[in-house]
């Protein structure tokens, strides 16, 4: 097996970059990245690491799907901002023993979505460490600071709105560690509740190992008139509560209103919870969540079907906080606390 050193490992994967873009002057090979700017910069840093966020394995996370999901976490931030993504800098923290072809496999996976998003792998450090993780920055660009999205936008009255399905992330992660199993036959998994079909549990793994950032669903909402914006990387439960606080109303959601994963139904019913529950508290799907007035609703559905992604799903509105913003959560008449992810120690 032959193991990577630092510098080996810089210029193996230096020398499989592909062109950058036409705002960078330099990129990998310097002290720096030199950089042409625009008027305002949206920088968002994210990080994924090993016993966390993947496990690797067969059946679970491979090296490339580590790079690619570090890079694609980060750019969800940059579409809810709802700006046009530049350049990207990752540090590799690289286990003593790790095969270079492994590491090497996890650039590689961060330059595929790199070269999917049209952004610009410019730098960045490999360093050893205890556990494989991966830092990313990303730098997204704009001509004002008045146009990206913020958390802070949302007004009383306002449409909440997700993109895309939700669930789907946590069903892949109920599927790779056992609680649900794949089958091929669709009749079979009819009558088990912890089996799901080939195709919707190849959907369900493709979203938790390798998740799409909305990134063209972003700038469609913004220039659509969205108020507030964030990405669901640690449920709708967490992050729509975000909005709430930031903007000083709180989001009333009606659960039976999400719209569900094909896999979240399954993988709901073998871990015997409601299916709402996982799409609400599961983590990583990596849409977003979006309050709009409700006169720019025709002109936003517009917008996302020129955009060609996902589409959007009304789930509630915003009212008037009562007592502390944040968001409440409805079911069946019912009101509901419900927590998504958050990183303990």
């Amino acid at each position: 097996m032959h193991t990577a050193g630092e510098l080996s490992l810089i210029e193996a994967i230096r020398g499989r970059l592909p062109p950058a873009g036409p705002r960078v002057h330099l990129a990998i090979g310097d002290d720096a990245a030199v950089v042409h700017g625009r008027p305002v910069s949206v920088t968002s840093m994210d990080a994924v690491v090993e016993g966390v966020h993947f496990e690797l394995g067969e059946g679970r996370h491979s090296y490339s799907d580590v790079g690619f999901k570090a890079l694609a976490s980060a750019l969800s931030d940059i579409a809810a901002m709802g700006v046009e993504p530049g350049e990207a800098y990752l540090t590799l923290g690289v286990p003593r023993g790790t095969a270079q072809r492994d590491a090497l496999a996890v650039a590689d996976g961060a330059m595929e979505i790199a070269l999917a998003a049209g952004v610009s792998l410019v730098g960045g450090d490999v360093v050893s460490s205890p556990a494989l993780s991966v830092c990313v920055t990303v730098v997204g660009w704009c001509e004002s600071a008045s146009v990206p999205i913020y958390r802070s936008g949302a007004l009383a009255g306002d449409l909440v709105g997700v993109t895309g399905a939700l669930g789907g992330a946590a069903a892949g992660v109920a599927l790779m560690k056992g609680a649900v199993r794949m089958d091929s036959s669709a009749a079979q998994a009819d009558g088990d509740a912890a089996q799901m079909d080939g195709g919707a549990a190849r959907a369900a793994l493709g979203r938790a190992r390798r998740p799409t950032p909305r990134l063209s669903e972003g700038r469609a909402l913004a220039g659509a008139g969205a108020r507030a914006m964030i990405d669901l990387s640690d449920g709708l439960a967490t992050d729509a509560a975000h909005i709430g606080r930031a903007s000083g109303v709180t989001l009333e959601i009606d659960l039976a209103l999400l719209p569900l994963h094909q896999g979240a139904e399954r993988a709901a019913s073998a871990l015997g919870v409601p299916a709402w529950r996982l799409a609400a508290t599961g983590g990583e799907d990596y849409e977003l969540c979006v309050c709009v007035a409700p006169a720019e609703r025709s002109r936003v559905e517009r917008a996302l079907a020129a955009a060609g992604g996902a589409g959007i799903t009304w789930i509630g509105e915003a009212l008037p906080a009562s007592g502390a913003p944040g968001a409440r959560f409805t079911i069946d008449g019912r009101i509901l606390q419900l927590e998504g992810f958050e990183h303990r120690w």
